[in-house]
C-alpha cells in the first residue's frame, strides 16, 4: 500500500503546472542596453587614442571625423599616428626652419606618411588615394602661435585640409 501511495504522490508532483516567467524586467534591461549602444555608436569608424595629459577643448560641433593622419599635440610632445615625433624636453639642434614657421621633425614625418600612402596606392588599385586630411588633436592650453606653426608645417607637407578633434558636449 505504501508503494501505491508513493507512486500517486510522485505523479502529483510531476503534473504541476510549469512556472511562468515575467519578461517585463528583461525587456526593460534590453531597452536600456539598446539606448546605451545607440548613444555610444561611432558611425565614422575612426578610433582615436588621446595621449595622457592631453586636454581636449569642448565644442557643440556635430560633424563626423574623416580618415587621415592623426597629429596629437600636448604641451610637451608631438605625435603622428601614436608615434612620438618631437619631445620639447629634448629638442634637437635644428627644430625650426623657414624663419621659425616650420617644425622640421613633424614635417619629415608627415612627408614620409604621404609618400607611404602614395606608394601603397601605386601598388594596389583598391587602396585609398592620398586625401590630404590632417586630424589635429590639440591640447586646449596651446598658444595660437604654436598651432599656426603646426598648421603651416602640415600645409608645407601637402596636407591642405584640417579637422580639429574636440570633445563633444553630452
Amino acid at each position: 500500500m505504501r508503494l501505491s501511495q508513493s507512486l500517486r504522490k510522485k505523479r502529483r508532483r510531476s503534473t504541476k503546472a510549469p512556472m511562468e516567467l515575467d519578461i517585463t524586467s528583461l525587456l526593460d534591461i534590453l531597452v536600456i542596453m539598446l539606448v546605451f549602444l545607440l548613444k555610444s555608436y561611432n558611425s565614422s569608424g575612426i578610433i582615436l587614442n588621446v595621449p595622457k595629459g592631453l586636454k581636449l577643448p569642448k565644442s557643440a560641433s556635430q560633424s563626423i571625423n574623416t580618415s587621415g593622419v592623426m597629429i596629437q599635440v600636448t604641451p610637451e610632445t608631438i605625435y603622428v599616428d601614436d608615434k612620438v615625433v618631437l619631445n620639447t624636453r629634448k629638442l634637437p639642434r635644428r627644430t625650426y626652419d623657414r624663419n621659425g614657421k616650420r617644425i622640421i621633425p613633424l614635417f619629415n614625418e608627415l612627408v614620409r606618411k604621404k609618400d607611404l600612402v602614395k606608394r601603397i596606392k601605386k601598388s594596389s588599385k583598391e587602396a585609398k588615394p592620398f586625401s590630404g586630411v590632417a586630424n589635429l588633436i590639440l591640447d586646449k592650453s596651446l598658444k595660437y602661435s604654436y598651432i599656426k606653426k603646426i598648421m603651416y608645417t602640415c600645409a608645407a607637407a601637402g596636407y591642405k585640409s584640417y579637422k580639429f578633434v574636440v570633445l563633444g558636449e553630452e
